[in-house]
């Protein structure tokens, strides 16, 4: 009875659908497990933790004084201490502490981080007077405000001393910002006009057409840049001046003293004399820097925010590019080509397709579009340009058109399947009341369909969005000057080089020569990128179901 009972069960199917459950909720917990880690080791990053102060003592060497932030602890084998060189004691457990400290003051010590040996540790303590400064290059520095000074004339001294560098950083940030709009938006748009002015003179000399009235033409519209840049030059010279006109002087937890000009600091603060409130908006001033300042120190300090405009741009791009030509091409193969052997080998190609590595679509990406395609561009409408490219080397339109090719099999088989869906006697009913096979298409088919097109958009934006290798190849740097979108014709760069969000995770957790300063921007940097991709595929979802609902009524 019972044998029969276990039969009837498992014929029944619910084993599997328990096992399914199973399996679906499994996947679902490790995949929240992973991005808890992702955040918790990224996120914390920005935390102003406490910066201790306490007294080192190696075995058989003087004391000295260290301060730092704990960024590890790790337990490791006596033994595998004393084979490193360290005079370890046999005496003692099997184990001992290990801890990594963030020393900062690189130009002092020669790296910002340093292991040390917590049972070496004491007189450990957290003085509120320990001032932690963030600097644009060379890290962070730790160590005692000693005074500040204008023009290496002594302001202040003491107690009066932080609140004036508080005051005077203020400043120095407010000309940061005068200095970064001469610099990029202002003197840039002069030098892309006489960029623009150059190629323009080599175009008229191509072909034959450089006279005296057109170079006076030419000469006066170079005098009258010139002029702006002089102006600017001008401005640019007395905001430096002003910029680097203070400077502080600090001094090491073991006594050595440095003067540090205030035009190299981002901010400075006293972690361990914050309260709980000043460290929440600490943290969120840090975040913030970090999603919309640009990167800095080999782009282990500052922001990412290039990196996340180029990817979201990249892809949208892709996405405008793709969509039309997949949906056309799973239109012919549905409504118009023969259902013959051809056409089965075209659909088993397109399926394959989508299973070649993504380096060969680079490769393609590179020899193809770059070379072929953009070296003929630039012959036929850049001459001037030559010998320098402008279509013929890596950029946006490339890294677009090469997720296109990318992706186009996706969006061709869930268009496919979604006009597969589709009753034939709509079809027909269109059909029967007059209607073309072109109008049916347009007006009936294709908009039933919309919802299976963005299920396909959806999938080629999740892949699209985290590649790497074949956008190393087709026009992504691990450093662009500049965004591709700005205020000087023709506004949309499309032979710029970008930043993407995978590449730059690949910079700086295996090409960045500070390892330890990298670590929490890889995960923080990584979590940003499922960010992103889940807000577009989030806003492809939304789209779809309301398609989805507004077409439902037809389908029945």
């Amino acid at each position: 009875m019972k044998q029969q009972n276990l039969k009837t069960w498992f014929k029944s199917g619910t084993p599997w659908v328990w096992l399914n459950a199973g399996a679906v909720s499994i996947a679902v917990i490790m995949t929240l497990g992973l991005l808890a880690v992702i955040a918790s080791r990224g996120l914390a990053h920005f935390w102003p933790a406490d910066v201790i102060v306490a007294d080192y003592q190696v075995p058989g060497q003087a004391t000295r004084l260290l301060a730092g932030e704990v960024v590890e602890m790790e337990e490791v084998p006596r033994a595998r201490l004393a084979a490193s060189g360290l005079p370890v004691n046999a005496e003692g457990g099997e184990f001992m502490t290990r801890e990594l400290l963030k020393v900062g003051n690189r130009e002092v010590y020669g790296a910002d981080f340093s292991w040390v040996v917590g049972e070496w540790l004491s007189n450990i303590r957290t003085p509120a007077e320990l001032v932690a400064i963030e600097r644009r290059e060379w890290g962070n520095f730790y160590g005692f405000l000693v005074n500040v000074k204008e023009e290496g004339r002594l302001v202040a001294e003491g107690d009066a001393a932080w609140p004036e560098l508080q005051r005077r950083l203020q400043r120095v940030d407010a000309l940061h910002g005068e200095i970064k709009d001469v610099e990029k938006h202002q003197i840039g748009r002069i030098n892309h006009g006489l960029e623009r002015l150059r190629l323009k003179t080599r175009k008229l000399e191509l072909e034959g057409r450089l006279d005296a009235a057109a170079q006076a033409d030419l000469a006066a519209e170079k005098a009258q840049w010139d002029a702006e840049y002089q102006v600017l030059e001008a401005r640019l010279g007395e905001l430096y001046q002003a910029f680097n006109r203070d400077s502080i002087r600090v001094r090491t937890a073991d006594g050595q003293e440095l003067d540090i000009s205030l035009g190299k600091v981002v901010r400075a603060y006293q972690p361990n004399g914050m309260s709980q409130l000043e460290k929440i908006g600490h943290y969120f001033a840090k975040l913030w820097e970090f999603v919309s300042d640009e990167p800095r120190e080999a782009n282990t300090e500052g922001g990412i925010f290039p990196a996340i405009f180029g990817t979201v741009l990249m892809t949208l791009i892709m996405a405008v590019i793709v969509t039309p030509f997949g949906v056309l091409a799973a239109v012919y193969l549905r409504e118009y080509a023969r259902q013959g052997v051809l056409t089965r080998v075209i659909r088993i190609a397109v399926n394959n397709l989508a299973g070649v590595p993504s380096i060969v679509y680079g490769v393609f990406g590179l020899g193809f579009f770059v070379y072929v395609l953009g070296g003929s561009l630039d012959r036929l409408f850049f001459p001037e340009s030559a010998p320098a490219p402008t279509f013929g080397t890596p950029g946006l339109l490339w890294a677009s058109l090469t997720l296109a090719i990318l992706t186009l099999p996706v969006v061709i088989v869930a268009t496919e399947e979604g006009l597969a869906r589709i009753p034939r006697a709509v079809r027909e009913g269109s059909l029967a009341l007059g209607a073309t096979k072109a109008e049916t298409l347009w007006k009936i088919v294709l908009p039933m369909a919309s919802p299976a097109m963005m299920t396909g958009l959806i999938l080629a934006v999740a892949r699209a969005a985290g590649e790497v290798a074949p956008l190393m190849l087709v026009g992504v740097v691990k450093l662009a000057p500049s965004l591709p979108l700005d205020g000087n014709y023709p506004y949309l760069h499309l032979d710029q080089k970008i930043m993407h969000l995978g590449f730059h995770i690949y910079d700086v957790g295996f090409q960045s020569p500070n390892v330890e300063a990298a670590r929490p921007l890889v995960y923080a940097t990584a979590l940003l990128l499922v960010v992103v991709i889940a807000t577009l595929n989030m806003s492809a979802v939304y789209i779809r179901n309301h398609l989805r609902e507004k077409y439902k009524a037809l389908e029945h």
